[in-house]
């Protein structure tokens, strides 16, 4: 159940697949005297340092138990190391570059936390979702399920699986929050950087929690769905490791706002873009199969901008077909052609990319105002913030539908709502 948790784009740096932490072997981090060697690879700098962070993990784990590390433990830090393109980290470490700031060893490790806290928030959501994979590999509660001798489809391996991997991701989660703990931060950093992780952590079970909510409840508002959006993506995937970046730099406050700001609106593009590729993206372009956002059910925002359309324009007929979202897995492909169908002609499509767009747009021009985008740190983290907003969603553009220029047609053209980053400034 619930949104699946985006992985993250592809930014053109090379995300090399690590090793699993098979010898223990600790291997030093950058020194703060190697920002520039680490500006040339973010992901080979977080790599290294997560290895020694969870090299040391694995072995307090080791203490506790030795059935424990080698079945739950050491599962939980080869899926943080193996896959996905680091791009929490990366955004800190631009985040506090573009601010002027060099806080090596501090920002990777606080890197190494969000991954931890991304592993948590990957392991519950494949329970949820009942998902068998992720990156290409068994979901941590298959593998769970196996290594402890069940088969995940019998009715006592798949419990014990999704027990297992509820405390694999609590297991991250605590690991993240021991790598804050111990990261050496001046008491100024500490005081700025706390409630920023307070509140990341608390946003991200938030967001999960409302998805949830609209799915058994059979559907969101519009309202309720951006702001599931918001929580459950733009606010822990993008704003708040800006944040952390701007507060390592000790960034002013209309800094560190601009880009919160600039964040939070890539982070929901990035959302509504994902959402579009779930129901429209060609699967030779995006990796996933076409539909199955739809086949499960999950409650977006393109979904409740057609519901609400339909309903003001007395569309019963595209209403009837909506109602069978969610469809319990089941619905035939024809169905999800009518389904596709109503998204175009209620014009639901053409307003989330032109909403997309302008969120985008806005994301760029508050950066602008928070840093210097032509040099250095600025110009690199001006270049992540176009693509994770900014990247073609795998389909044709849309052109509006029976009702485009209808009811919700002027909700492209109104300034953000604060929801969305917007600003009085």
């Amino acid at each position: 159940m619930g949104r699946r948790q985006p992985e993250e784009p592809s930014f053109g740096e090379s995300a090399r697949p690590a090793p699993g932490t098979g010898g223990h072997r600790h291997h030093a981090a950058p020194s703060s005297e190697d920002a520039r060697v680490v500006d040339a690879d973010v992901v080979d700098a977080v790599l290294r340092t997560a290895r020694a962070v969870l090299a040391e993990r694995v072995d307090e784990a080791m203490a506790s138990d030795a059935l424990f590390c080698d079945e739950l433990a050491r599962r939980v830090a080869d899926f943080t190391l193996d896959g996905g393109k680091r791009v929490r980290p990366r955004l800190l470490w631009w985040g506090m570059r573009s601010c002027g700031a060099a806080e090596t060893t501090a920002a990777l490790r606080l890197g190494v936390a969000l991954e931890l806290i991304q592993s948590c928030a990957l392991i519950h959501d494949d329970v949820m979702d009942r998902s068998r994979l992720r990156r290409g590999k068994p979901a941590v509660h298959i593998g769970l399920a196996e290594r402890a001798g069940y088969s995940p489809d019998s009715g006592r391996g798949s419990a014990f699986g999704a027990s297992a991997a509820v405390l694999a991701g609590d297991l991250a989660l605590a690991w993240a929050d021991d790598t804050v703990a111990e990261t050496a931060l001046s008491a100024v950093q500490r005081r700025r950087i706390g409630p920023l992780w307070r509140a990341m952590r608390t946003e991200m079970v938030a967001g999960q929690y409302l998805d949830l909510r609209g799915q058994v409840s059979g559907g969101s508002s519009v309202e309720q769905a951006l702001r599931t959006a918001c929580l459950k993506s733009a606010s822990y995937s993008v704003e708040r490791p800006l944040a952390l970046g701007a507060a390592l730099a000790g960034a002013d406050e209309a800094t560190t706002d601009a880009l919160r700001s600039a964040g939070r609106c890539a982070g929901i593009a990035f959302q509504l873009r994902d959402d579009l590729l779930g129901v429209f993206g060609d699967p030779e372009l995006t990796g996933k199969p076409s539909g199955d956002d739809i086949r499960e059910g999950k409650s977006t925002y393109l979904l409740a901008v057609a519901r609400r359309w339909a309903e003001a324009a007395g569309d019963e007929r595209s209403l009837a077909v909506l109602g069978r979202v969610p469809g319990g897995g089941d619905l035939a492909e024809e169905d999800l052609a009518e389904v596709r169908g109503v998204l175009e002609a209620t014009g639901a499509r053409a307003h989330v990319e032109r909403k997309a767009e302008r969120l985008r747009d806005h994301a760029l021009r508050r950066l602008a105002q928070a840093v210097d985008v032509d040099a250095h740190g600025g110009r690199q983290l001006l270049g992540l913030l176009r693509t994770v907003s900014g990247e073609r969603t795998g389909h044709s553009p849309a052109t509006g539908g029976t009702h485009g220029h209808g009811p919700g047609a002027a909700a492209a053209a109104p300034a953000l709502t604060t929801a969305e980053g917007g600003t009085s400034r």
